[in-house]
């Protein structure tokens, strides 16, 4: 699977994005699906998950009432919508494919890229 983010850019504080995360292949629909986020001089964190069906979906405490994520299976694309952002939301915001759906980054088996989304006061 690749994986292809999108969508990022400058915002003010407040404002909303939406990424997208675009994949190849036709198993998409059997992978659970994540968003990380990594900030300069940090570790990588868990942002979002959501399982292959859509239905079950898992947040971070940081972004919880701030950010959907979405699945569309017939167009191999995931989704996170971001409102009220922070300039703490401020990274480089990464998706991710795996078998579960689970906070650590260890256990999803493909990246993408990785797309900038800056937030200022």
């Amino acid at each position: 699977v690749q994986l292809q983010a999108s969508g990022g850019g400058l915002v003010q504080a407040g404002g909303s994005l939406r990424l997208s995360c675009a994949a190849s292949g036709r198993t998409f629909r059997s992978y659970v699906m994540g968003w990380f986020r990594q900030a300069p001089g940090t570790e990588r964190e868990f942002v979002a998950a959501i399982d292959w069906s859509g239905d079950s979906t898992y947040y971070a405490d940081s972004v919880k009432g701030r950010c959907t994520i979405s699945r569309d299976n017939a167009k191999n694309t995931v989704y996170l919508q971001m409102n009220s952002l922070k300039p703490e939301d401020t990274a480089v915001y990464y998706c991710a494919a795996g078998s579960r759906a689970t906070g650590r980054g260890s256990e999803y088996d493909y990246w993408g890229q990785g797309t900038q989304v800056t937030v200022s006061s």
